[in-house]
């Protein structure tokens, strides 16, 4: 499920505008020779938001309720993985747990998930990595990018560098004057970022605009599921992992008046124009 794309040829030693189409260029006799554009790559259904992981279940962990619950409220949604997340001890190879990604997106509902070919265990932030990523927004141009938070200590260091990889694609995504880097995709301005902290034995709190927590009640039994479609990685034996996933969400749900949550982390301030109104719920009564 290696991450294909359009490719559009150019003729040899013409100009490209940001548009990506060819430019006329003097000719002789002080003329313009004019050329024929050529066409945009023919771009899949937008999605709403995307939500990126380095390895397959990484997403599913860490935000596995709100992505449920945004595609009930009606959302396209979507799922980058930057690795197969192979190889791994108890999986036979990267099919079967490619296999049970696409299983475990099925549960959650999300309509599009993609694996880029990027190494597992050998993750680095890096220019082609940052580039493999901004191309996966300016195709589907979301208006949301959820990412992993910060560094998850004792666990894979691949988190770190996919966090850059998308804080940096973010940025690509939106610089113009690079064509011949993005295969003529448009140019796509992200909306908003949100960051998902993914390290769940540690009590520090990532830095962030604004920490607040994704009510999941009616999707927490739909997550647990979809993490359990990971059996390669997930086997009885390690029983604890669900415990500790639920747990912390029944946590810090109840911190919030729900019945389990997802903590999230805004990129920028949070701001309310109507604190009463947000705060107590619209109630104007001063009893």
């Amino acid at each position: 499920m290696t991450l294909g794309g359009c490719r559009v040829k150019k003729r040899q030693g013409l100009p490209v505008s940001a548009s990506g189409t060819l430019q006329a260029r003097p000719g002789l006799g002080g003329q313009r020779e004019n050329y024929v554009t050529t066409d945009q790559p023919e771009l899949p259904e937008t999605l709403d938001v995307i939500a990126v992981g380095a390895h397959p279940d990484d997403v599913e962990i860490a935000v596995g309720g709100t992505l449920a619950s945004m595609v009930r409220r009606g959302l396209r949604v979507g799922i980058v993985d930057l690795t197969d997340g192979e190889p791994t001890p108890l999986s036979p190879g990267p099919e079967v747990r490619l296999e049970e990604a696409r299983n475990a997106a099925e549960v959650l509902g999300v309509q599009v998930r993609e694996t880029l070919a990027l190494p597992n265990r050998r993750l680095f932030d890096g220019f082609e990595e940052r580039i493999a990523l901004a191309k996966v927004f300016r195709r589907y141009r979301p208006k949301m990018v959820m990412g992993i938070a910060d560094k998850t200590p004792m666990a894979s260091p691949d988190h770190w560098q996919a966090s850059q990889i998308t804080d940096a694609a973010v940025f690509y995504s939106r610089l113009t004057k690079w064509d011949e880097l993005f295969e003529n995709l448009p140019v796509h301005r992200i909306t908003s970022q949100i960051w998902y902290p993914l390290g769940f034995q540690n009590l520090s709190l990532p830095e962030g605009g604004g920490r607040f927590i994704s009510d999941i009640s009616d999707t927490l039994d739909v997550k647990l599921e979809s993490i359990r479609v990971y059996k390669t990685q997930f086997p009885p034996t390690k029983q604890r992992v669900f415990e500790l996933v639920e747990s912390q969400n029944r946590l810090l749900g109840v911190t919030a008046g729900f019945k389990a949550g997802e903590m999230l982390i805004s990129t920028s301030a949070l701001g309310i124009r109507d604190v009463f109104g947000t705060l107590c719920g619209g109630d104007q009564s001063s009893s």
